[in-house]
């Protein structure tokens, strides 16, 4: 059981879901937990959207055909549940059961970025979306986006859907982004923003002003703020295995002094490690091959999903079959 140094353990449930049988997730993008601690699951499988119950019980599926590319998912304080397809270029809203309530974006269309699959990465700035990753939802309805594979963008929309304004330009410098993949903001209105392949994450104002960074994490994928202000942070690391492409300007290599294993990091708003999880061997239980999306329930449980296709990993380790979801529970 992995220890921080404020107390934090984390036990891994092995087998936790029971889906129906026949069922298999493929790979997970994302999860997220509703006010009942309900988990909703969103995969590449045949069923993108399935439901549990806080004990792992079956409860529901839906969204067939609906999307392309599954990819972030954030359910807000009125239990809204906001799917991203990044290959749809829309972010929609649905009820807890399935219905659409609001889309943004244009289906299958995509702003001009220079970005061209296999051919060319983001040259410059565009508006909304090209291959859109994350969202975080205000109490206020208020949206902040990451905008993400395609694009080099943070944009804010209000309660509306309207945009309200835009930040950020490919590059490395402060304020500047490199795949920004995951997105979430603290109590205090901070803006999170995992710039994956510059492997950090940049602090920013509400109003988009960049505060600061953290360089320490291992090309985080996702972010998840509970209520206490704890940042939970997926890091894909630099094992996973994912092919270069000339359309991905991708860091192949750990930074020097970073550790290069995926796993899951619990920091404090100041950076302060709580709780590191996951180790070397990525196949034992309780590690990570390509950690995508995470959430932690009202118990402070962790949820995490892998992109074990995606990454390369099902292929590379086959007959053996990964994991790509995991229940963690906590304790201390």
């Amino acid at each position: 059981m992995p220890k921080g140094r404020h107390g934090l353990e984390f036990e891994v449930m092995e087998g936790w879901e029971r889906l129906p049988e026949g069922w298999s997730f493929t790979e997970v993008a994302g999860v997220a937990v509703d006010s009942h601690d309900r988990v909703y699951v969103f995969c590449r499988g045949e069923h993108p959207l399935i439901v549990f119950d806080k004990d792992g019980r079956f409860l529901d599926a839906w969204g067939e055909g609906m999307f392309p590319r599954p990819h972030g998912i954030f359910i807000d304080h009125a239990d809204r549940v906001h799917l991203v397809d990044c290959g749809d270029h829309t972010i929609r809203t649905f009820t807890t059961g399935g219905t659409l309530l609001r889309t943004i974006g244009e289906s299958g269309e995509c702003s001009d970025t220079g970005f061209v699959p296999e051919v060319s990465p983001v040259q410059y700035a565009g508006g909304p979306f090209n291959q859109v990753t994350n969202v975080a939802v205000l109490r206020d309805g208020r949206m902040y986006v990451a905008d993400g594979y395609g694009n080099a963008r943070v944009h804010r929309f209000d309660a509306e859907g309207n945009l309200e304004f835009s930040w950020g330009e490919p590059g490395s410098a402060p304020g500047q982004f490199n795949l920004p993949h995951g997105i979430a903001v603290d109590s205090a209105g901070t803006v999170y923003v995992a710039d994956r392949e510059n492997s950090r994450i940049q602090l920013f104002s509400p109003e988009g002003g960049y505060l600061r960074s953290w360089d320490f994490v291992n090309r985080p994928d996702d972010i998840f703020i509970d209520a206490q202000d704890n940042v939970h942070v997926a890091e894909l690391g630099f094992r996973s295995g994912v092919r270069e492409a000339p359309h991905f300007r991708l860091m192949t290599s750990p930074p020097h002094g970073h550790d290069p294993i995926a796993r899951v990091g619990i920091y404090d708003p100041d950076g302060a490690v709580q709780c590191l999880v996951g180790g070397e061997e990525e196949v034992l239980p309780g590690n990570f091959i390509a950690p995508h999306g995470l959430w932690a329930d009202s118990r402070g449980d962790l949820y995490v999903g892998e992109v074990t296709v995606a990454s390369g990993a099902a292929a590379r380790l086959a007959p053996f079959t990964p994991p790509c979801f995991r229940k963690f529970t906590r304790s201390g």
